[in-house]
């Protein structure tokens, strides 16, 4: 006989899975068929290209092999959306998704709705039925992976829309007001820590096993880095400086044409910036975003502290986080980081905080079986840890523990700074 809790699983995955396709969809509401087609810059993909990608995981993972009466879409679609898993076959270069004129924005809404059909009669051949494991965790994988897109599809957005001379507004939003809030420190005692997930509920493999480590004694800002004080950094010659940059961070500044983050233009001696409400002059108290990590590892050379590695971070945010609910999330509206509430000492959301630490594997790290084996393993190596979640990152896909990983010429992620000492 079914528990409760296990009925309630399968009630609730079906409920989720829903709301988790829809918000997808939503996200693409404001743009027109014209501004999911185009492809910027190599690593920014077409909106429509995250539109089917989430779909064909779906499909391809799930319904082909678990729905017996299954028919496939169009098998013509798995070359566009099979995103890097050398497993499943040929696939278009990442680069030249902006070429794909076919299939349409609309084709490709067809595809969801046929896949979200096809997920529909899976759940019903189970009625209230315990799912097989496999197959639960599959469609969690699947739910998580949309998430992801999700964040991506955010920041592909406002990279689409902030290189259009136009600088168009993708939804309406209030003008921030400033908190002139003074920066201060947490204090972490040394000693032996745990740290990587530990529970029952989803992680990804990259987040385990948990471990214990050793850190030294050590402070935490208590607050992101303002847009004010990286100008700071701007104003002092941080960016011709060489002293403050690591040798390849140095090469890849002196190659920026604009010497400020991302998205910041100067305008009649003023720094204005872009964001996804559209163009305004550069709120001095926001938390400076779309920072690479060598743009990080310079502004805190030139404070004279550094970047925190990840295991510090996830102590910090473990003893002084105050939870998800008080983060800035993707439920919060347009995407943004936001300036400080006066009393918060919140790690989570805003800004992905980019740490010292390289993207390696934790000790007894259980790799994915199968094909999702590659959806983490196989990028260990030459890319930085961040942690946090961002504005952008819907609020139930983030934990204290979850790595994200770019490499260190990256800022078109919401990637902030978050000073140690």
């Amino acid at each position: 006989m079914l528990t409760p809790l296990q009925t309630d699983r399968t009630v609730q995955l079906r409920t989720r899975f829903g709301a988790v396709r829809d918000q997808t969809v939503a996200l693409c509401a404001p743009l027109t068929p014209e501004d999911q087609v185009v492809q910027p810059h190599p690593d920014v993909s077409p909106p429509k290209w995250h539109l089917g990608h989430s779909t064909w995981f779906f499909e391809n993972f799930i319904l082909v092999p678990e729905l017996s009466d299954y028919q496939v879409f169009d098998e013509r679609l798995n070359w566009f959306f099979n995103s890097y898993y050398e497993s499943q076959g040929a696939r278009i270069q990442r680069s030249m998704r902006g070429n794909m004129s076919r299939p349409t924005v609309a084709t490709i809404l067809d595809y969801r709705s046929h896949v979200d059909a096809g997920m529909a009669k899976l759940f019903d051949e189970y009625g209230q039925q315990t799912l097989p494991v496999q197959l639960d965790q599959l469609i969690e994988v699947g739910l998580q992976h949309e998430q992801q897109h999700q964040e991506l599809l955010v920041t592909d957005i406002k990279y689409i829309l902030g290189h259009n001379p136009l600088y168009p507004v993708y939804a309406a939003a209030e003008v921030q007001h400033a908190s002139n809030r003074t920066l201060g420190f947490l204090p972490i005692a040394g000693g032996n820590y745990a740290v990587g997930y530990q529970g029952d509920a989803f992680c990804w493999d990259n987040e385990q096993a948990r471990h214990t480590v050793h850190i030294e004694a050590f402070e935490l800002a208590d607050r992101l880095v303002t847009n004010g004080e990286y100008l700071e950094f701007m104003e002092a010659g941080g960016y011709t400086s060489h002293q403050y940059w690591l040798s390849p961070g140095w090469e890849w500044a002196k190659s920026l044409e604009v010497h400020a983050p991302l998205y910041w233009y100067r305008r009649a001696d003023a720094w204005w910036c872009y964001d996804l409400h559209g163009l305004h002059p550069v709120d001095p108290e926001a938390p400076v975003t779309h920072i690479s990590y060598f743009e990080a590892d310079a502004y805190a050379a030139w404070r004279g502290m550094r970047l925190p590695t990840e295991f510090e971070w996830e102590i910090a945010c473990g003893q002084y986080g105050n939870g998800i609910k008080a983060g800035n999330f993707l439920e919060a509206g347009v995407p943004r980081a936001k300036v400080p509430a006066a009393d918060s000492t919140q790690l989570l959301g805003d800004c992905w905080e980019w740490t010292a630490s390289a993207y390696l594997p934790y000790p007894r790290y259980p790799r994915f079986k199968g094909a999702l084996g590659e959806y983490n393993g196989k990028f260990m190596i030459n890319q930085m840890v961040l942690r946090g979640g961002s504005c952008a990152t819907p609020a139930d896909h983030i934990r204290p523990t979850y790595r994200n990983f770019f490499p260190t010429e990256m800022r078109w992620q919401f990637t902030g700074i978050r000073l140690a000492r």
